[in-house]
C-alpha cells in the first residue's frame, strides 16, 4: 500500500482499541503524529509523576505489554503494519523514558526531547527493531528501546550535571 493511500485508511474511535492505540486522537495530526501522540504522553505524565515509583512502574509495564496487543490488534483492524497514526507505542516509550526522571519541569522536556531524537534517528538497535520485528510487538519494541536509550541519557546527564545519582 503507497504512503498516499496509507493515510487515507482512517481508525474508528468509537473503538476502544483504536482511540487508545491512535493517543485519543492525538495521532490523527497532519504533521508529526509521533510528536503529537509524544506531547499528549507528556501532559499525562504530569498527574503520573505523583506516583510512586513502583506504581508508575506497574503503570508502564502494563501500558507496554497491554500496547503490543493494541497495536497489533488496530494495525491488524486497518490492514496497514505500523500506520502512522497508531502512536500508544510514543506514550509507552515516553513513560519508560521519563521513569525515575529528576524533579522539576526541565527533565521531562528533556526526556521528550531525547525521546523524539532517538525515536526519529533511530540509531541501532531501534532501526534494526524497527525494521526485523512484525505484529504489535514491532510496533511497540522500537519505541520501548528509544525510551530506555533515552532514559538511560537522561539519567546520565543527571550524573554529570549534578555529581551523583539520584
Amino acid at each position: 500500500m503507497t504512503e498516499s493511500a496509507i493515510k487515507t485508511v482512517k481508525p474508528n474511535l468509537r473503538d476502544p482499541v483504536h482511540l487508545l492505540a491512535f493517543g485519543f486522537g492525538s495521532g490523527l495530526a497532519p504533521k508529526g503524529p509521533g510528536t503529537a501522540g509524544s506531547l499528549l504522553a507528556l501532559l499525562l505524565y504530569v498527574p503520573l509523576s505523583s506516583l510512586s515509583l513502583p506504581v508508575y512502574l506497574a503503570f508502564t509495564v502494563a501500558a507496554t505489554v497491554l500496547g503490543v496487543w493494541i497495536c497489533g490488534k488496530c494495525s491488524s483492524d486497518l490492514g496497514v503494519h505500523d500506520h502512522g497514526g497508531i502512536v500508544w507505542d510514543e506514550f509507552a516509550g515516553l513513560w519508560i523514558t521519563l521513569i525515575a526522571a529528576p524533579a522539576g519541569w526541565l527533565w521531562p522536556v528533556l526526556g521528550f526531547v531525547l525521546f523524539r531524537i532517538l525515536d526519529i534517528l533511530k540509531p541501532w538497535p531501534i532501526k534494526w527493531a524497527d525494521a526485523k520485528v512484525d505484529g504489535g510487538l514491532g510496533i511497540m519494541l522500537d519505541d520501548v528501546l528509544a525510551g530506555i536509550m533515552a532514559a538511560l541519557c537522561l539519567q546520565a546527564i543527571w550524573i554529570l550535571t549534578t555529581g551523583s545519582p539520584q
